[in-house]
């Protein structure tokens, strides 16, 4: 039995990630906007974020039950992913595109209190 990843939105972003020396700066994690994927597998109960420059992968994050996406202005998120221990920051072009991704925290959240 394999596993499929389902998508569950992309959207445009800028990527930035902490400066891991002043835990203040945001250093560019992608020199344009590129697509930023939200992921769900159902068969292990996963949710992840991914997004790719060419052919390297910028973020790579998985969903935890304690992750907190928070919203820092109009048109930037922010979380942190203990696993890869860095700050990821999000700018987006809309505001509709960052509550969108808000909203997809929210479901995130009401899924794994349902487990």
């Amino acid at each position: 039995m394999s596993t499929m990843e389902q998508p569950i939105f992309s959207a445009r972003a800028h990527v930035f990630q902490i400066d891991p020396a002043t835990k203040r700066n945001w250093l560019p994690a992608s020199k344009h906007a590129v697509t930023v994927s939200f992921f769900y597998d159902a068969s292990r109960s996963v949710y992840r974020i991914i997004s790719v420059g060419g052919t390297k992968a910028i973020i790579n994050s998985t969903i935890t039950p304690n992750m907190t996406f928070t919203k820092t202005s109009q048109k930037f998120g922010q979380w942190a992913d203990s696993r890869a221990n860095t700050v990821y920051g999000l700018g987006f072009s809309t505001e509709q595109q960052l509550q969108q991704v808000t909203n997809t925290q929210v479901d995130t959240h009401t899924h794994f209190s349902n487990l």
